[in-house]
């Protein structure tokens, strides 16, 4: 397993579209060609910014890539993506209001099965 984590840093202005989008449209797509989401957080505001991160979960980096494909080649997602750059004033006005977009791939140092995702960590005390 590989675990993808991608950040972004944001403008509050642009929080609660930016979360919306996330749900009904970027989301929607990872699922149906196969990611898998861990989690997504955000941080509170700091200094004007906000922090949002994301852990993806795939069987490999190979599997990553050919999501990623699949995602990219789905023409309706595309133009739902688009769509939404063009309400939010297009590409170039939301580069003033996500101030970095980052993403980098880890491993786990525990075993799934001893964590929240695999049966151990949902073993209760009786």
């Amino acid at each position: 397993m590989i675990y993808r984590r991608k950040t972004y840093q944001i403008d509050p202005s642009v929080l609660e579209p930016f979360n919306e989008h996330f749900n009904a449209t970027l989301l929607p797509a990872q699922l149906k060609y196969g990611a898998r989401l861990v989690g997504r957080w955000m941080t509170k505001e700091t200094d004007g910014m906000i922090e949002i991160f994301a852990i993806w979960e795939y069987d490999s980096y190979e599997a990553y890539e050919t999501i990623e494909t699949k995602v990219k080649s789905d023409k309706a997602h595309v133009k739902r993506v688009q769509q939404w750059y063009q309400k939010m004033g297009g590409k170039e006005k939301l580069k003033d209001l996500f101030f970095k977009i980052e993403q980098d791939f880890v491993e786990a140092t525990v075993p799934r099965d001893k964590t929240i995702m695999g049966e151990g960590g949902r073993k209760h005390e009786e």
